[in-house]
This record gives C-alpha cells, sequence and structure tokens, in this order.
C-alpha cells in the first residue's frame, strides 16, 4: 500500500494497513465510516442494513452506560469518527456540563433526518422506490 491515500484499495488482514488507511481517508470517504445499524422497521422499508449518520437523526445507544437511551444526533465529527447526541452529557468536577461522544458502531438509527434532498434521492436510488418519505 502506497503513502498516499489509494481508493482503489480493497482489504488487508493486516491491522496496521486497516488503521494507515482509516486514518488516511479523505472527509468525504471517512463519511461512510460514520455507518450505523437501521432499525428493524427502517431496515424493512429502505431495505437497506445501516446508513452513514447525519445530524438530526434519531438514534438509540446499544452499549454502555447509557445503553436503551434515544436522542438525536447533534454533531459529527468526521476526524475522530465520534458522535454527539443531544442531553446525554458528562458533568465534569468543576461543574460544567460536556457532551458524551459516540462511536456509529455502538448506536442504531431509530428515525431518519430527511430533509435533505440528496439523502432523499440517494435512498430512493437504492432501493429502488420513487417518491417515498
Amino acid at each position: 500500500m502506497k503513502s498516499e491515500f489509494s481508493t482503489s484499495w480493497l482489504a488487508s488482514v493486516q491491522p496496521r494497513k486497516q488503521h494507515k488507511y482509516t486514518h488516511n481517508a479523505p472527509l468525504h470517504i471517512r463519511h461512510t465510516f460514520l455507518s450505523a445499524n437501521l432499525s428493524k422497521e427502517l431496515r424493512k422499508k429502505y431495505g437497506k442494513r445501516n446508513l452513514p449518520l447525519r445530524k438530526g437523526d434519531e438514534v438509540l445507544v446499544m452499549r454502555g452506560s447509557s445503553r436503551k437511551k434515544k436522542a438525536k444526533v447533534v454533531s459529527i465529527n468526521l476526524k475522530r469518527t465520534k458522535v454527539a447526541l443531544e442531553g446525554i452529557q458528562r458533568t465534569k468536577k468543576e461543574g460544567s456540563k460536556v457532551n458524551i461522544f459516540f462511536h456509529p458502531s455502538v448506536l442504531q438509527i431509530q428515525s431518519l433526518s430527511l430533509d435533505d434532498k440528496k439523502r432523499l434521492a440517494a435512498l430512493n436510488r437504492k432501493t429502488g422506490k420513487q417518491g417515498e418519505k
């Protein structure tokens, strides 16, 4: 694998090459690393297993101390591959509150934010359904 990023590279068993691929990936490709599972109803509706997270999606936390909590996605950090959720915060020793960041693999999408026309078009294109919301 070369030093600069290559989109044609498919896979390797070696963890060092996998880490290098994810670390050196440009932001538009890192967005696909932010994919989370869809709920059973959404899977049936869209015929897909997972989708990249977007701001405004409602998710369910599946692991950790915050499990079984539903919240909206507030911010997404592509550099760190982490997602902050609305209302799920940690109190610091001095008393201020900070967001807890989650990895997308720990989250399950409960409802999609379909404000973006491009996302809606991509969903319809991939499922083969036209004009559904």
